[in-house]
């Protein structure tokens, strides 16, 4: 018997709760079957397919995985989802976890990996907790309102006995709707909400903890700073090195207690690449690549954006700094691209990248503030010309290169949209345009993200 669903005839097995999986754009039939390791043949035959079209959101059921039910849902592991605690929390049994995602060794779990999950209809919510030091399972149990042998036999303990200080464990029906996660009991709750990190993205780390928690932390090497949310929340934003190599990095969060004891929690985050293009090769003033000019400028430029400002001055969404002209702009040079320069009449060369956004456009043309902050610089750079720094507060900085006139001074507050400059051709350039700069808690990001979507 078959059932019609989007219009397409599917097995009875579809409608009995599975297992089946919501087609992702992007997906194939040859790339669905590669996922979960069956023939492509086998998935057509278990859903009565007659070609390979498909389309997202169909719903295809995945052959051979007798005893799963309900959706094979895609999702990124995020911050604090360990391995164990999703076994624990999901009851998946492992075999089946493994099987599912191929998984070799839990050390493949890490924040960005995409996993298939089973997600149930009627799936109990769990609560987190964890065994203080001295506190027994049974004394821990009762705190939480539940009791040791539920305790156990969730979390697959040998018995009462076996729960360690520190450990998370779960018990059924006492949770708030949230999913727990594997994180100490420090905290509520911590999450990325665009992932995977890229190359010369912002990282936006966002966490709940218990009351009166003070939180630190590092991603790659970069010390986190947190700051409060309207909501109780706090969060670090942290830019990512367009030119760090593709690859897994440790992401810490330490949690400081009111009595000074301290919960920490570390995890590997995957980076990928930003897929950035080579530019063409850049013929330049020799001046503008020498060493003993760009070195010294680049240090005082990156201790102006070291501050983590406290204040947040800016709200909601940053707009383009070139706003006032954009009818008749364009993107010269875009962020990440792969530039090598060329000393005019010498072999000097420079491999490096590009370290913002490039807006065309002719000498004169206004430079607006993309979002409020302060003024922290504006004078005469060898490479930028005559460049302003905003600070927006929180480690977030915009910078302004190669301007024929400054509008404002170092002190002044400026408002989003407000006019702080001059499109010039100062500096290292091939022609006059502005060039637009951000820095996320000491590095260069990629501004089109900026104004994509709004940080925090």
């Amino acid at each position: 018997m078959v059932v019609s669903l989007f219009g397409l005839a599917l097995p009875a097995s579809a409608q009995d709760g599975g297992p089946y999986y919501v087609v992702q754009s992007g997906d194939t039939l040859s790339s669905i079957a590669s996922r979960f390791n069956i023939s492509v043949d086998d998935l057509m035959n278990a859903n009565n397919l007659a070609d390979s079209n498909i389309f997202a959101g169909q719903q295809l059921v995945i052959p051979g995985l007798e005893g799963v039910s309900g959706v094979l849902d895609t999702a990124l592991v995020n911050f604090g989802d360990s391995y164990r605690s999703l076994m624990r929390r999901t009851q998946i049994a492992p075999d089946l976890f493994r099987k599912l995602n191929r998984i070799i060794s839990p050390t493949e779990f890490y924040v960005g990996a995409s996993m298939i999950i089973p997600q149930q209809a009627d799936a109990l919510t769990y609560a987190s907790m964890s065994p203080k030091a001295g506190e027994s399972t049974l004394e821990m149990a009762v705190r939480n309102n539940t009791d040791e042998w539920s305790v156990s036999t969730l979390n697959d303990l040998s018995g009462p006995w076996a729960g360690l200080p520190g450990d998370t464990l779960y018990a059924p029906g006492t949770g708030s709707g949230q999913p727990a996660s594997g994180l100490p009991p420090a905290f509520e709750s911590a999450s990325i909400p665009y992932l995977p990190l890229k190359q010369g993205g912002t990282g936006e780390i966002i966490v709940k903890t218990q009351p009166g928690v003070t939180l630190g932390g590092v991603l790659v090497d970069h010390p986190l700073h947190f700051f409060p949310m309207d909501d109780g929340r706090q969060v670090a934003l942290q830019g990512v090195y367009a030119l760090l190599d593709p690859g897994l990095y440790p992401l810490r969060i330490d949690a400081t207690l009111p009595d000074g004891t301290t919960q920490s929690y570390e995890q590997m985050v995957i980076v990928v690449s930003g897929n950035y293009p080579d530019d063409p090769l850049l013929y330049v003033d020799p001046a503008t690549i020498d060493p003993a000019a760009t070195g010294p400028e680049l240090d005082q430029l990156t201790l102006i954006t070291t501050p983590a400002n406290p204040e947040k001055y800016w709200n909601g969404d940053f707009i383009s700094p070139a706003i006032q002209y954009a009818d008749s702009t364009y993107f010269t040079s875009r962020y990440g691209n792969r530039r090598t320069y060329i000393g005019q009449g010498t072999d000097l060369t420079v491999d490096g990248f590009h370290t913002g956004l490039d807006f065309g456009g002719g000498t004169g043309l206004p430079i607006t503030a993309p979002a409020a902050g302060r003024v922290v610089f504006a004078s005469f750079w060898t490479v930028r010309g005559n460049a302003t720094v905003i600070d927006h507060g929180w480690g977030v900085y915009s910078g302004f290169w190669h301007q024929s006139e400054f509008q404002v001074q170092v002190g002044d507050m400026v408002e989003q949209g407000q006019v702080i400059g001059l499109v010039g051709g100062t500096g290292r350039i091939t022609g006059p345009h502005l060039h637009w700069e951000l820095w996320v808690n000491g590095v260069q990001v990629d501004p089109l993200d900026w104004l994509n979507q709004s940080y925090p």
